[in-house]
């Protein structure tokens, strides 16, 4: 269906300089949590979902990127060479794989205890009010996570910036307005902007438990979390 997403953007190009010297030699996207790399973690919240175009962008140690999905055929990787493009210039540059669908956007940085993070967003999805669906979470579910909180949810699901419920960085969005953006790199936010002026922009609540692992403490904090013990 035209206003349904058939498709994914996971975000895996950025340097991680919070998490230390974990990153001093590979990119976050394959820092281990339980085991498993962030990365597959994200995976499996896709995989467990329904078959989708897969797109991974990558440009810190990008060959690392590409050899551990190197089996994994059914997704295209889009390497960034010169600069990284942010959120939102990785998302333009990669339109051509992604088609002209609503597409799912989804950071690689977070691990999820709960039901299917796509799952939940596609329930709710309603492309005749919106434009773009966050994932969001109560704080209090949000493990890891330091901060006031991203947005406040109205009643009907609409949202404003504020001191609220934290995105998970998992969304719904129409790309349409992509092409008013001129810029190489920037940040999804500038898309978001034109869309909140618009009333466009909703969330829904994600009924698990999230952990951000930004941070080598959040591998800690994600582990328990999932109850993983390498004993």
């Amino acid at each position: 269906m035209r206003d349904h997403p058939n498709a994914i953007m996971l975000f895996a190009a950025g340097f991680g300089t919070r998490m230390r010297e974990l990153t001093k030699h590979q990119p976050k996207p394959l820092v281990r949590v339980a085991n498993r790399t962030l990365l597959d973690h994200a995976l499996e919240q896709v995989n467990q979902y329904t078959p989708l175009k897969k797109v991974v962008n990558c440009h810190y140690f990008p060959e690392q990127v590409k050899a551990h999905l190197s089996n994994q055929k059914d997704i295209t990787i889009v390497e960034e060479r010169d600069i990284i493009l942010e959120t939102g210039g990785g998302l333009k540059n990669a339109l051509p794989l992604l088609g002209s669908n609503p597409v799912f956007t989804m950071n690689t940085d977070a691990v999820w205890k709960g039901p299917n993070a796509l799952s939940t967003l596609l329930e709710s999805w309603n492309p005749k009010e919106m434009d773009a669906l966050l994932l969001c979470i109560p704080k209090e579910n949000a493990i890891g996570h330091k901060g006031n909180g991203d947005f406040i949810l109205a009643d009907n699901g609409q949202l404003t910036y504020g001191a609220g419920d934290v995105y998970t960085g998992v969304q719904i969005i129409k790309t349409d307005l992509l092409s008013e953006i001129n810029e190489t790199s920037f940040s999804l936010k500038l898309l978001w902007e034109k869309l909140l002026a618009h009333n466009r922009m909703f969330g829904v609540r994600y009924a698990g438990r999230w952990c951000d692992v930004g941070t080598p403490e959040g591998i800690t904090l994600a582990e328990e979390m999932l109850g993983y013990s390498d004993v």
